[in-house]
């Protein structure tokens, strides 16, 4: 098959073209056919180097038509999309033909997507469903602010809110964003230069409920501005990995405010995480019917790879792409 490998740690120019033997299904796994897959900033951060030592062939999302499946759990030739499950990380991940995935990761669907819209959707809409619902119980009518809402995980996650019935506060770092956060819904943006509190204080606003896709270096500012009793998820490291300085819950956690983390690439679709929790299938159906607005806003062909994570890394693209294979 043809495969998309890491050849070194370094810049997009390392992700090489070549030919690896097929991958052949074990028990519990399901092989895949690779029609397209999502781009994901985690994906540049394995090729970075950034995450230590990962398989060769990265790729953490899918869709596609199942090979073979050893259960007889789905039969050949169903159409299927598959996320994480240690794809890129510990084994082998999408940028290939064909892809072995836990079959806990892989989900049939019914849809009239095209292979790329339909692989745009499941890292980020299935991490985004999880941080809003499972870890911050989002309430219709709560005001949850999103931080970093022009990432695509972040439009994912402004879009499901907005749908939900909640009232969005969405941040971004440039002005010139504020038009598209306001076409997905979002009731009001801030421009995030790392202390969102003075803001929201100033402007009379009650949060609920934070969605931290930015990560560390604002953590502290992201739970001050919470409302007493409120909740904060951390979703995300755009902000960068360094660890926040001397943290001390005393002094930087509030009392009575909830934080958790939700770290989608290590337990989403395990036994705890089923992805089966995330309903995707109503997710692809508002999708199709144009009610979430899940791009993807450009797709690349499989050759055209390198470019592709140019084009991710330098931030310009302002939603989800997509890659399509053969």
């Amino acid at each position: 098959m043809k495969a998309i490998v890491i050849s070194a740690h370094g810049g997009p120019e390392v992700l090489t073209l070549t030919e690896l033997p097929d991958p052949v299904p074990a028990d519990g796994e399901v092989l895949v056919r690779v029609r397209a897959f999502g781009l994901n900033h985690a994906e540049a951060y394995m090729r970075a180097g950034a995450w230590g030592q990962v398989a060769a062939v990265t790729g953490i999302e899918c869709a596609g038509t199942v090979e073979s499946d050893p259960s007889g759990r789905l039969p050949a030739g169903t159409t299927v999309v598959a996320v994480l499950g240690g794809m890129g990380r510990t084994r082998n991940g999408s940028y290939a033909e064909l892809v072995t995935v836990p079959a806990g990761n892989v989900v049939e669907v019914r849809s009239g997507l095209g292979w790329a819209e339909l692989a745009a959707v499941p890292e980020v809409y299935a991490t985004a469903w999880s941080g809003l619902f499972g870890n911050l119980e989002l309430r219709s009518g709560e005001t949850v602010l999103v931080r970093g809402a022009t990432s695509a995980l972040g439009q994912a996650a402004v879009s499901l809110a907005v749908d939900h019935g909640a009232r969005v506060v969405a941040t971004t770092r440039s002005a010139g964003h504020r038009a598209l956060l306001r076409e997905l819904g979002a009731h009001q943006v801030l421009i995030d230069d790392g202390r969102l509190t003075p803001q929201v204080r100033d402007g009379g606003i009650t949060v609920d409920a934070v969605l931290d896709i930015v990560g560390n270096s604002v953590l502290r500012d992201s739970l001050a501005l919470v409302r007493p009793r409120g909740r904060v998820c951390q979703i995300g490291f755009l902000g960068g990995f360094d660890p926040v300085p001397d943290f001390d819950p005393i002094a930087d956690l509030p009392s009575g405010v909830r934080l958790s983390f939700f770290a989608s690439a290590f337990v989403l679709g395990t036994p705890e995480f089923p992805l089966t929790d995330v309903p995707l299938d109503e997710i692809y159906a508002k999708v199709e019917a144009g009610a979430l607005p899940a791009g993807p806003v450009r797709v690349f062909r499989f050759e055209e790879i390198v470019e592709a994570h140019r084009v991710m890394e330098s931030g310009t693209a302002l939603g989800k792409m997509a890659v399509t294979v053969g």
